[in-house]
């Protein structure tokens, strides 16, 4: 195999794979819970953008449900993320499976 020619393809890769990141940036993914009373919004990078909570399920009483309704749609926020995530990068590795940590 030409190494010159398989360093090309790996610095291809590497630009296809800055240029997603960039893209992923710019991406907004949102997710809910509570049928839909709490939502959170994140970039594609995982940032926490916005968190929106109806004034019905504020309950100062009950400070552990909000609790737990706002970190369920934040563990449903960031689940799309790394599934949006791993199909950008998955188009461009060819699902080739990288070597442990230099996947998403």
């Amino acid at each position: 195999m030409n190494i010159q020619k398989m360093m090309a393809q790996v610095q291809e890769m590497q630009a296809k794979m800055q240029q997603a990141q960039t893209d992923l940036g710019s991406k907004s993914i949102e997710a809910s819970s509570a049928g839909g009373r709490v939502t959170v919004k994140a970039n594609g990078h995982g940032d926490i953008t916005a968190i929106t909570i109806a004034k019905e399920v504020v309950d100062p009483n009950d400070i552990e449900m909000l609790q737990d309704m706002v970190l369920s749609a934040v563990q449903q926020a960031q689940a799309k993320v790394k599934e949006i995530a791993g199909a950008e990068m998955g188009k461009i590795t060819g699902g080739m499976g990288l070597p442990p940590g230099l996947g998403l």
